[in-house]
């Protein structure tokens, strides 16, 4: 089968699915539904209802897929362990951005690169799940930047009053094209990459691991 056919047909429904939280939170925060299921604040508050934590689910999901299909991890310890790492070099990319944040300049890239970065680790351990959490990754962020892109330049740049359009206060007076780039652009096409890829191949390769461990001890206990 055609490796790209096989990540699409896996991510199909759990992109579908993800666009669909995506569009109920725009609709929850224009129609001011109540926290904490929704937030207008700039970043989301944490709201539940929002798609930064599907890979918790979607990551095992992904593995028991790929298991099922007989593309188990080589090592199940080298997937969780690589996995753990990429999340690692995530928390150290984040640490870095916070703190120049009181002086932002086009260094703060750096660090977003390095969260970026952290996206392709998992995929030494298990190639085939790093590459589709990846897509997964990109499937899931790119409808928020045509969303984000809307909500910013909406009434005259002044926005829709979502989070969406939430602008923090190191580029309340930036053109457009700058607000969009360091509020919409760079942390949806790297922290939030890095982050879908981390958490999703942390959940996803213990569930491969056990899936293996399983596979392996099944015939000795018939």
């Amino acid at each position: 089968m055609d490796d790209r056919k096989s990540i699409w047909g896996l991510i199909a429904i759990p992109s579908v699915i993800t666009l669909a939280i995506t569009v109920l939170r725009l609709v929850g925060e224009l129609e001011r539904w109540p926290s904490p299921w929704f937030n207008n604040s700039a970043g989301g508050g944490a709201a539940i209802i929002g798609i930064s934590w599907l890979p918790i689910l979607f990551g095992p999901w992904f593995a028991r897929q790929l298991v099922r299909s007989g593309d188990a991890p080589a090592s199940g310890l080298k997937a969780v362990g690589l996995a753990f790492l990429a999340a690692a070099i995530w928390m150290g990319g984040t640490v870095w951005l916070q703190s120049m944040f009181a002086h932002l300049t086009y260094l703060a890239l750096v660090p977003c690169v390095l969260m970026l970065a952290a996206a392709f680790v998992p995929g030494i351990g298990w190639p085939s799940l790093g590459k589709t959490l990846l897509a997964y990754a990109f499937a899931a962020r790119l409808p928020v930047l045509v969303v984000m892109f809307l909500a910013m330049s909406a009434n005259n740049g002044k926005g829709w009053g979502t989070h969406y359009d939430a602008i923090g206060p190191a580029f309340a007076s930036s053109s457009f094209a700058r607000k969009y780039l360091y509020e919409a652009f760079v942390p949806q096409m790297t922290l939030w990459i890095g982050w879908t890829v981390a958490v999703g191949a942390i959940f996803g390769s213990v569930t491969g691991a056990l899936a293996r461990a399983g596979k392996r001890t099944a015939p000795a206990g018939a």
